[in-house]
């Protein structure tokens, strides 16, 4: 019997022991000096909604639960819960703070305690216990430093996903301005026209006997200026959708900006003669450059129309090539009615990009610059607008003279 009991107490002090052994401050600490400890640690039972001591107590000891589940608490906010081979207080063996927090039993339980006076006087028996504790504190640092590496990394992980989220969210916005622009596009500007065309379509089908040759040659002239319109502003919606979805790519290639000028003045001169304006190209050369023919085309006949759009009857329009180290700057330039500069911020950008009617009452698809910004990004370039109102406007923009290596 006084084996079985021997026995019985051994085994609940080696409990004990590894109870000690799992708290950080005592990982370096040997098992003789872990067994002497073990014996000084009382025992002590809490009812389940009793407290084992209040916020403010001058309760110095470690405690250790051995069953049940207890509470750190102040009032009716839970800092932490401890169960079963938890422990809680230990710096209060080394420090003579009072309690920070209230600790209560969330169920019946029991707990060893180890008082910080039993522990100074294990510190002054056994000197090697010190050289013990201050390695188990290192441990403690050592674990502090792995634990604040990691929180760095998560926080640093964190702030990339916060700034991805950040860019879709900004993407999102867009997407969204560009549909509303869409839906703006196709609720106004193709239906203003189509319903022009098909008024006069109706009246003409129904009325033609009696109408005389001018006024059918008003009307026809009518129906070609809105289908003209309507076809560019489709043709515009299709380019512009097809950058959107990735379908439209450019493919540059060594060409002859001189073609791309001579072939849209030529195309452009009829405009421009029947508002009496003086179009030409300043000092005509070749010019050869890397860029999309097609895109950069679209570019220059964009900028040139707007000009003789915006320039009065007897003005002047002049395309100009400047050459630069890595690329040629081609300027459209015109003495037209120039742009404030409270809307030169929002040309370019598809949320607010204004729509003016010309000289001579013509008008835009609202959609023209924002190709050509994105026609000339995609060749690797830039574009920009001077102007002064009343005295005319200089779009420009550049394309490299070379193939642009992608990094």
């Amino acid at each position: 019997m006084l084996n079985l009991f021997k026995k019985h107490r051994d085994d609940e002090l080696e409990k004990r022991i590894d109870c000690l052994r799992s708290i950080l401050l005592f990982k370096e600490v040997d098992h003789s000096t872990l067994r002497k400890i073990a014996t000084v640690l009382e025992s002590c039972e809490v009812k389940k909604d009793e407290r084992l001591f209040n916020k403010g107590d001058r309760d110095y000891s470690l405690y250790i639960v051995v069953r049940g589940k207890v509470k750190a608490h102040d009032g009716n906010h839970t800092f932490a819960t401890f169960g079963p081979n938890q422990y809680f207080g230990e710096y209060s063996l080394l420090d003579s703070s009072a309690r920070s927090t209230a600790v209560t039993a969330m169920e019946d339980s029991v707990l060893l305690r180890l008082h910080q006076e039993q522990f100074n006087r294990f510190l002054q028996k056994i000197p090697s216990l010190s050289r013990a504790l201050l390695l188990g504190l290192v441990w403690r640092l050592r674990d502090y430093n792995v634990l604040e590496a990691e929180l760095t990394a998560k926080n640093l992980e964190i702030k990339k996903q916060k700034e991805e989220i950040e860019q879709q969210s900004k993407e999102l916005e867009q997407l969204n301005q560009m549909k509303d622009k869409f839906f703006a596009i196709i609720a106004h500007d193709l239906r203003n026209p189509f319903s022009t065309v098909l008024s006069l379509s109706e009246l003409l089908a129904k009325e033609f006997a009696n109408f005389d040759q001018n006024n059918l040659q008003m009307f026809i002239e009518q129906i070609y200026k809105y289908s003209n319109k309507t076809f560019n502003l489709l043709e515009n919606l299709l380019q512009w959708s097809m950058l959107q979805t990735g379908r439209l790519t450019p493919k540059p290639q060594m060409a002859n900006l001189a073609d791309v000028i001579n072939d849209t003045i030529d195309l452009l001169k009829g405009t421009a003669h029947n508002k009496s304006i003086n179009l030409y190209w300043a000092l005509p050369t070749d010019s050869y450059a890397y860029f999309d023919v097609n895109m950069i085309t679209t570019v220059v006949r964009n900028l040139i129309s707007n000009a003789i759009k915006f320039t009065p009857q007897n003005g002047e329009v002049v395309v100009q090539v400047d050459a630069e180290p890595d690329h040629y700057k081609v300027s459209v330039i015109d003495t037209g009615v120039g742009i404030p500069d409270e809307v030169i911020q929002k040309l370019f950008r598809i949320d607010s990009n204004p729509t003016t009617l010309g000289t001579n009452e013509e008008s835009g698809t609202g959609l023209g610059l924002i190709l050509c910004k994105e026609f000339v990004e995609k060749n690797g370039g830039t574009i920009g607008v001077r102007s002064v109102v009343s005295k005319g406007s200089t779009f420009y923009f550049t394309v490299p003279r070379i193939e642009v290596k992608k990094q």
